[in-house]
C-alpha cells in the first residue's frame, strides 16, 4: 500500500489531535450547510449539491470498484499516518459499500479503537471523515464520498436510527400529519430518508447546519 502524506504533526496528546480535527476540518460547500428552509427529496443528504441528489463533478455511482478500492487504500494510508502521529491504537478495514469506499478503524490486538475520534454526537468522526475525503481527493483528483467509521459508531447509530424512523413513520401513517424529527447529521438524515422511502412515504430535509432535520410527510 502506497504511503499518503499525513497531516502536519499536532501536539503529542490525543486530546489535542481531536481539538485540531474539530477546529480545522470544515466541510466544503458540498458537504456542509444548505440554505435554511430548503426542502429536499427523500433518499438524499447534504453531501450532494443542495440536497438534490446530484453530485458535482464525476458521479460516485459511475466509479468502478477498482477506483473505490483505490480510494479506500489512500484513505487507509492517511489514517494510519494520523494514528501513528497521535500514538493511538486501531486496525484499519477497507471495503466497498454500494457506490462508496468504506474505511473503519476497529479494535486492534494492542488495544481498543480510539473512541476519542468519535466525539460528542459523532462530531469528531464527521470532521475526520471530511479530512480523509480531502486527502483522497488530493491523491486521486476526484471528489470522494468515502464513509468512515470508528469503533462501530456508525453501525450502532444506524440501527438506532432505523428504529426511530420506523416509529415516526408509524405515527405519521396513523395521524396523517407530518412529523419533524430532531436535528441530525447528513449520514443520519440519509438513513431516515431511506427508511421513509421504503415505507412508501416522502421526506425532506429542512433548516441549516448544524440544525438541519428531517420532515416526514404523510402519503398523498
Amino acid at each position: 500500500m502506497s504511503s499518503t502524506p499525513g497531516p502536519e504533526a499536532p501536539t503529542e496528546t490525543p486530546d489535542d489531535v481531536t481539538q485540531v480535527i474539530q477546529e480545522d476540518a470544515v466541510p466544503d460547500e458540498h458537504g456542509g450547510a444548505a440554505t435554511a428552509g430548503t426542502e429536499t427529496p427523500a433518499g438524499t443528504d447534504s453531501e450532494t449539491d443542495t440536497d438534490t441528489g446530484t453530485l458535482s463533478g464525476s458521479s460516485a455511482s459511475t466509479s468502478s470498484r477498482d477506483d473505490l478500492v483505490r480510494e479506500g487504500e489512500v484513505a487507509a494510508d492517511f489514517l494510519e499516518t494520523l494514528l501513528d502521529i497521535a500514538d493511538l491504537d486501531g486496525d484499519l478495514e477497507v471495503d466497498v459499500e454500494g457506490d462508496r469506499a468504506a474505511v473503519a478503524i476497529v479494535d486492534s490486538e494492542d488495544g481498543a479503537a480510539p473512541r476519542t475520534l468519535v466525539g460528542p454526537s459523532g462530531s469528531v468522526l464527521e470532521a475526520l471523515q471530511e479530512l480523509t475525503r480531502l486527502a483522497v481527493q488530493a491523491d486521486t483528483g476526484e471528489r470522494s464520498r468515502l464513509m468512515l467509521d470508528v469503533a462501530g459508531h456508525r453501525a450502532g447509530r444506524r440501527s438506532a436510527l432505523v428504529e426511530q424512523a420506523r416509529s415516526a413513520i408509524a405515527e405519521v401513517q396513523s395521524s396523517g400529519e407530518r412529523r419533524e424529527l430532531d436535528p441530525m447529521t447528513a449520514f443520519e438524515r440519509k438513513v431516515v430518508h431511506d427508511e421513509v422511502l421504503a415505507a412508501g412515504l416522502s421526506s425532506s430535509s429542512e433548516g441549516a447546519e448544524p440544525s438541519r432535520y428531517v420532515v416526514i410527510q404523510p402519503a398523498d
